[in-house]
């Protein structure tokens, strides 16, 4: 199966709608949904520590606040990680304090979004962000 956005996420009401907003605007495209920073971890490294590169998302969105494991400790295996590290995540969550923002910059973030509490503005950016990512951005041929 070719996931074409992972989604981590641990609040199942802001998933539910972002994998609608998602859906309406790429009919077809797979979202898989994951809720904790260790199932995001486990979906790419097996217990072994091998990695599947068919796996690799074209875009992983990342909470940072997740339970097991947070989104930085997610960020920063991806991204230290021979296969994983030229995955883009964007980290999407709803803080927008400086020191999240520079740690998961610093940690390899492609991206960082505030997640807007108006719907219509969450709905927008979203799209933005899925649009660039899906349909524009190039990336490394895994």
């Amino acid at each position: 199966m070719c996931v074409d956005i992972l989604l981590v996420e641990d609040n199942h009401d802001d998933a539910e709608l972002a994998m609608r907003v998602l859906r309406q605007d790429n009919p077809g495209v797979n979202v898989l949904h994951l809720t904790d920073g260790a199932e995001a971890l486990n979906y790419f490294f097996a217990a072994s520590g091998a990695r599947d590169a068919r796996k690799l998302p074209k875009v992983i969105f990342l909470d940072i606040k997740l339970p097991k494991l947070t989104g930085p400790e997610v960020l920063k295996r991806l991204k230290t990680d021979e296969v994983t590290r030229n995955v883009p995540v964007v980290v999407m969550t709803s803080s927008g304090q400086q020191r999240d923002v520079n740690e998961c910059y610093e940690l390899g973030a492609n991206s960082y979004l505030v997640k807007p509490i108006d719907f219509k503005k969450y709905k927008a950016m979203l799209v933005a962000s899925s649009r660039y990512w899906l349909h524009y951005n190039l990336t490394i041929p895994h």
